[in-house]
């Protein structure tokens, strides 16, 4: 009778960690200013062993996601994604601080379970939003008084030297040397955020003109 065989199944895969930070979102892009330098100073000494949980929030393109990477990267935390952070198994999180962007779209259970593991030896929970936790809806009555009860750090509209700093940034993308007078031009004309920046120079990029101040106000169809 032929011996028998013992088939070895090999382990299951362990579960990666494919989140990441938003595309294009890179802690050595932030610049500080009026508008976040309290946030930025706070981040800058937590975790601090007394605050597990603190929450970022801001209108959109304000930076905070930016902020919230050079926490990351210096305290070498997990990054999470809204809604997908119910895929990651909760023990490949303990005892490693965690930040969760878009927040708000976590499901009650995943933000639960988070709040209970920041609260471990390692961990802390980076919070971030475009509204402070307490404006969050929440089913769970336990969720809701931790919601409450998170600090939160505020980011404005970005100043003069955060939005100047957003537009140079883009234009060195493309490859473009904007002058003083056109970034000065830009500062007065354009939304006071991220996305607005990238539009403006991705057209002055397009257009087959000069990015000059001359070709921005037809580009804005600003009279004068």
């Amino acid at each position: 009778m032929a011996p028998c065989m013992t088939v070895r199944r090999p382990p299951p895969p362990q579960m990666r960690l494919p989140l990441q930070a938003e595309d294009g979102v890179r802690a050595q892009d932030l610049v500080i200013g009026d508008s976040n330098r309290a946030a930025a100073e706070r981040l800058d000494g937590w975790p601090d062993g007394l605050v597990p949980v603190l929450a970022l929030y801001g209108p959109p393109g304000c930076g905070k996601s930016r902020l919230a990477a050079r926490w990351a990267e210096r305290t070498g935390a997990v990054p999470l994604h809204g809604a997908e952070a119910a895929l990651i198994d909760p023990l490949e999180l303990e005892g490693r601080p965690v930040l969760l962007d878009d927040a708000q779209d976590a499901d009650d259970e995943t933000l639960f379970h988070l709040f209970n593991l920041a609260r471990a030896p390692g961990g802390a929970l980076l919070l971030v939003a475009q509204t402070p936790p307490a404006n969050w809806r929440a089913a769970l009555p336990d969720l809701r008084s931790r919601l409450d009860a998170t600090p939160a750090l505020a980011i404005e509209t970005p100043d003069d030297a955060v939005l100047e700093a957003m537009l140079r940034g883009r234009f060195a993308q493309r490859a473009i040397t904007p002058s003083d007078d056109l970034i000065a031009y830009l500062l007065r004309r354009i939304d006071r955020s991220a996305q607005a920046a990238a539009d403006i120079v991705d057209r002055l990029h397009a257009d087959p003109r000069p990015a000059t101040r001359a070709t921005a106000r037809l580009l804005l169809n600003d009279p004068g």
